[in-house]
């Protein structure tokens, strides 16, 4: 037992700090050099399916009407939303929208993942050579859509995915979900940069149109209601090997809210964390399992010791490796994500974090979870 739990958090500890020294060495990106000649840069789409986001949808079109960049449109396509969303996003297009904006109002049919649906949709409709995803509860920067194109001229990226955090934190809850959230992103970007792509999100996602139909879009995963960013990352990866990358820009970062509900953070984290059965490339899978054995190790450590099994310096040890070398990696992630005010709250979310990790972990074996006031399996 002891030489395992050894193993296994110095296996993780290393693997941390390559993500750590991966992370530094990826460049920061400035969205210079790029013209406003429409022949000569790309035209995006702007894609957005939204269900019931008539409080925060309006705040993204203003974002949106600020642009720097003016080669693009937006299509919101409205999942048979119940409150106001669909009657703001046609009153905004008529009246307030500097850029084409077009309502997309899809019928109230069943379907197994209807976020698939709505993108694909929306997608059968795009003019841009460009697809850009984000969510209707999403706040952008006035160069988002610049920082963008300018990286897709400059590396020719097959997908490219953003930068997301949250907005400002309000209570420890949020503080918390920006650290993990930030692990996340982090972590995927970095495993981009080794050439083996692992994570993305979906709020901040950019991909050739021409690519999403030469891999097919969504066909083969369509009945599984999440994975609309990793399942189609996973996809283009398969055909274009050297074709994903990370933007790493200040400019790009995307901010959406934080969960204000446990019943909201719950739903959302067992929706991704049953993806994972799902993944046709091992390597997902074996990640999946590894960080629920590596969060799994210090809990086991402080069990045996307190049951006599392990002595008091191997607990340490277990602790140490997994506790210092998170510090280091987690804390680069937030500075670059304008969230330093979070760097504090890494050792609680680290106390947190296994039990968290084994929680959804079990979690995800049960089928349904509720999400924008629907049953979804």
């Amino acid at each position: 037992m002891t030489v395992f739990l050894l193993a296994v958090s110095l296996l993780y500890a290393l693997f941390t700090l390559t993500l750590w020294l991966t992370w530094l060495r990826i460049p920061s990106f400035q969205a210079e050099g790029i013209g406003t000649d429409a022949a000569n840069t790309p035209f995006i789409t702007v894609v957005i399916p939204v269900r019931n986001e008539a409080e925060h949808i309006e705040n993204l079109l203003n974002d949106l009407n600020r642009q720097s960049y003016p080669h693009f449109e937006v299509i919101v396509a409205d999942d048979s939303s119940t409150d106001t969303t669909l009657s703001i996003i046609q009153q905004y297009a008529q009246q307030q929208a500097s850029f084409i904006l077009r309502p997309l109002p899809l019928t109230n049919e069943q379907t197994a993942s209807p976020k698939k649906r709505a993108i694909t949709q929306s997608i059968a409709l795009a003019a841009g050579s460009l697809i850009v995803a984000t969510d209707g509860d999403c706040r952008v920067g006035p160069h988002w859509l610049r920082a963008i194109a300018s990286f897709y001229k400059e590396t020719g990226a097959r997908l490219i995915s953003g930068p997301v955090t949250f907005t400002t934190e309000e209570t420890i809850f949020d503080s918390l979900q920006t650290v993990e959230f930030a692990s996340l992103i982090g972590s995927g970007a970095c495993t981009m940069a080794l050439g083996v792509p692992t994570m993305c999100n979906g709020a901040n996602l950019c991909y050739v149109k021409e690519v999403f139909a030469e891999v097919g879009g969504f066909a083969g995963v369509d009945h599984l209601a999440s994975g609309d960013d990793e399942f189609l990352m996973h996809k283009i990866s398969t055909r274009y090997p050297d074709g994903i990358r990370f933007l790493k820009s200040a400019d790009a970062i995307v901010r959406t809210q934080p969960h204000r509900s446990m019943r909201a953070f719950y739903n959302q984290r067992k929706r991704w964390a049953s993806k994972w059965r799902a993944y046709k490339s091992y390597l997902p899978s074996v990640l999946a399992v590894f960080v629920f054995l590596s969060n799994a190790a210090p809990i086991v450590a402080i069990l045996g010791w307190l049951m006599g099994f392990l002595n008091g310096n191997t607990t340490l040890v277990v602790i140490g490796l997994k506790a210092v070398s998170e510090f280091l990696f987690l804390r680069q992630i937030l500075v670059f994500l304008q969230k330093k005010s979070s760097v504090w709250i890494i050792p609680l979310t680290q106390l947190i974090y296994p039990l968290y990790v084994l929680f959804f972990g079990l979690a995800a074996q049960g089928k349904g979870y509720v999400w924008k006031d629907r049953k979804l399996s």
